[in-house]
């Protein structure tokens, strides 16, 4: 059985800060620094609110994950990059399915700018297939491949480009795992426990406990604390199945 210390399994949980105002989410902010290790900014609250919402986690010292999936031709990505680069987010994300070239040129351009700059590098991911998706979805887009199988060839092909971790389904982690490696980052949305009755557009989930005990460096919760009654209370529960899932892990 491992140790672990409240703070580790709080690290693990990000936050996806799904906020339409930028006073619903200084709210949030507020409420949770300090019971989540990271903040997750998608696009529905960047396009309401902009960059300033980046200054307002960071001025709290709290982390960052700029959720925006770049996927566009090369040059772009990787301006839009050092853009996130100098916004000082902890990890942001593109798509695997923007190519070798994109993510390559992506991380070299990460890479330079923070040395430059003597700040530590933000973490880079690559989505592979959305939690939204299932086989049925993937044929309907054209792909041949089920999910599971496009998932792992986009998680090869993000790690052979350099990117440092992938965005998957919490039920592709462990032949994620045994494909990529310890020190490949897992970051697993998707997550659902039992006890919630939500219906809502994931179809691949499983429980924080789980996840964790499967492998997944960090999870993604939004939905199950913003919609309960206590937030903090089920915030706290998530942390308690994080450390449950790293000791039996």
């Amino acid at each position: 059985m491992k140790n672990t210390s409240n703070k580790q399994a709080r690290d693990k949980l990000i936050f996806a800060l799904d906020a339409a105002s930028l006073d619903e989410a200084l709210s949030w902010i507020e409420l949770l620094s300090g019971h989540v290790g990271m903040f997750k900014v998608g696009k529905e609250l960047f396009t309401a609110v902009g960059p300033k919402i980046v200054e307002c986690i960071r001025e709290r010292n709290q982390r960052v994950f700029l959720d925006l999936k770049f996927h566009d031709i090369p040059n772009t990505v990787a301006r839009a990059a050092e853009s996130a680069v100098k916004l000082g987010v902890d990890m942001f994300n593109v798509h695997a399915s923007g190519g070798s070239k994109m993510i390559q040129e992506t991380v070299k351009a990460v890479q330079t700018l923070a040395a430059k700059n003597g700040q530590v590098k933000p973490i880079v991911l690559a989505v592979t297939v959305l939690t939204s998706l299932n086989d049925a979805d993937l044929q309907e887009i054209g792909f041949a491949k089920s999910t599971n199988a496009q998932v792992l060839h986009l998680a090869r092909l993000a790690k052979a480009a350099g990117a440092d971790g992938v965005v998957a389904s919490p039920q592709d982690i462990v032949e994620l795992r045994a494909e990529l490696g310890e020190n490949f980052i897992l970051v697993t949305p998707g997550i659902r426990g039992p006890q919630d009755v939500l219906k809502d557009d994931q179809k691949r989930t499983l429980s924080a406990q789980d996840a964790v005990k499967l492998g997944t460096d960090y999870i993604v919760v939004g939905r199950p604390i913003r919609t309960a009654a206590d937030p903090l209370a089920v915030c706290r529960d998530i942390v308690q199945e994080i450390a449950a899932g790293m000791a039996a892990g």
